[in-house]
């Protein structure tokens, strides 16, 4: 018997919705809409819902499941010790829970650091420092201003495990929402994300979903389960590693080594999930080290609010010239530009093509020759994406592109990694595109449904 289950990405500029079959994992229909933030989001929503019925009218009763990073998404702010571990450690945790860091402060918080944290709007902070029995100086004079000042938004609390009672009841005895988390740095060389995500993902939900105001209707916050980043790299985590099984029948294999490149409209977003080789962590210069599930945000990469910088960004690289510049800025004046003819969706195509291309190398590292006392050397920085099996393309500038005298979508992702040089690129990776949009869907469904979030991102491959 068939079980349809509604889900609902709030994003940005569009809300997307896919009504899907969780008994057998398949997508019945799709629909999207204008993310109606000048009114009600849940606006778009029923013009999604209509669609979907008009497809399925099962679909005016089925259960809904939604992610968000309508209203600027999730703001958070680091507030760390050393900005080469404790600080650098909590931005990256930041950002692979699905958040954007609008603000880093390293060193401690000062009541002369409030104004810039104030001002950078974030819905949560992330507070960090010390390794499990180290400094704890730093965590506490952070906490002390904080709860002085009686700071209102909620923080995670994820450093120095020996004081974090001590941060705890000076931030409740300021009145200010907290959750407390494993260390992320518990030891030099240690990253230890997993905790402080999920402890922001339960802040997101619990204050920050409802105090943006995108709806005044309850059903909005109760059908909420995350924010989009955050939820589409669960997809990605499943589409890598597959399902554990029990038996050979049963098995649920993964796809490998993934990466997927989100090109929106303000940003571009990277994902990956990559099985580290403990071989290489000694050819690493890497202060905090790596971890296998990380997503990395450029701000200044996108299809139309962030179209000037893109070029600059490719003219810089030589993959472009000067001629998009005009282009570019009509874009970015105009965000809801639409190409109507095959010249505007080339260049669209150069524009993502660009954004690709820096993104990746933004997200990746770069293996470099030196010479030291033990003679030649090579040393590495960053992630190591050489031998990702696929290459997942997503957002709208690729899954509506139908291809041109120049190549498709698949060959947009491709274009500008043969000329990576030094940087640890994929070098012969499946490259797909989300044409459907199952990853969001995957996500929200991964832990409720399992087997149909599986069955819905294998149909990328």
């Amino acid at each position: 018997m068939s079980e349809l289950v509604a889900c609902v990405d709030f994003g940005s500029t569009f809300t997307k919705a896919a009504l899907v079959d969780v008994s057998v994992g398949r997508l019945l229909a799709t629909a999207d809409h204008r993310t109606t933030i000048d009114t009600d989001v849940l606006d778009g929503w029923e013009a999604c819902r209509s669609t979907l019925v008009a497809a399925d009218p099962r679909a005016a009763d089925a259960p809904v499941l939604a992610c968000s990073s309508a209203g600027g998404g999730l703001r958070i702010a680091v507030v760390g010790n050393e900005e080469l571990v404790t600080a650098e450690a909590g931005r990256r945790v930041a950002l692979s829970s699905g958040g954007r860091v609008v603000h880093v402060t390293h060193g401690g918080l000062a009541r002369a650091d409030l104004p810039a944290l104030r001002e950078s709007r974030p819905d949560v902070v992330l507070l960090v420092g010390g390794t499990d029995g180290g400094n704890a100086e730093v965590l506490l004079a952070a906490a002390t201003t904080l709860a002085r000042a009686r700071w209102r938004r909620p923080v995670v609390v994820a450093g120095n495990v020996e004081v974090q009672d001590v941060v705890a009841g000076l931030l409740e005895g300021a009145g200010t929402p907290y959750v407390v988390a494993d260390n992320v740095v518990p030891k030099i060389g240690v990253l230890a994300p997993e905790s402080a995500r999920a402890a922001i993902r339960e802040m997101f939900l619990r204050h920050v979903i409802g105090g943006k105001h995108l709806s005044k209707r309850a059903d909005f916050t109760a059908m909420v389960r995350g924010a989009t980043p955050d939820v589409v790299l669960t997809a990605v985590e499943l589409l890598a590693r597959g399902l554990p099984s029990g038996t050979e029948a049963e098995r649920r294999p993964g796809a490998g080594d993934v990466v997927v490149v989100d090109v929106g409209g303000a940003t571009t977003d990277v994902h990956s999930v990559v099985e580290l080789d403990p071989e290489e962590a000694g050819l690493s210069r890497e202060v905090v080290a790596e971890v296998p599930v990380t997503r990395t945000v450029e701000g200044d990469l996108g299809m139309r609010w962030s179209a000037v910088t893109t070029v600059t960004e490719g003219i810089a690289a030589g993959w472009v010239g000067e001629e998009l510049e005009a282009a570019a800025a009509h874009r970015q004046h105009d965000p809801a530009f639409v190409p109507t003819d095959d010249d505007e969706r080339r260049v669209d195509r150069d524009l993502a093509a660009v954004a690709v291309g820096i993104a990746l190398r933004r997200h990746a590292g770069r293996s470099q020759v030196v010479f030291g006392p033990g003679g030649r050397v090579v040393e590495r920085t960053g992630k190591d994406l050489r031998e990702v099996d696929v290459l997942v393309g997503s957002g709208g500038v690729l899954r509506h592109d139908t291809g041109g005298p120049d190549g498709g979508a698949a060959t947009v992702l491709l274009r500008h990694l043969r000329d990576g040089a030094d940087w640890q690129l994929p070098e012969h990776p499946r490259a797909v595109i989300d044409q459907h949009y199952v990853l969001a869907p995957a996500g929200l469904l991964a832990a409720e449904h399992p087997e149909a979030a599986y069955r819905l991102v294998r149909t990328l491959l």
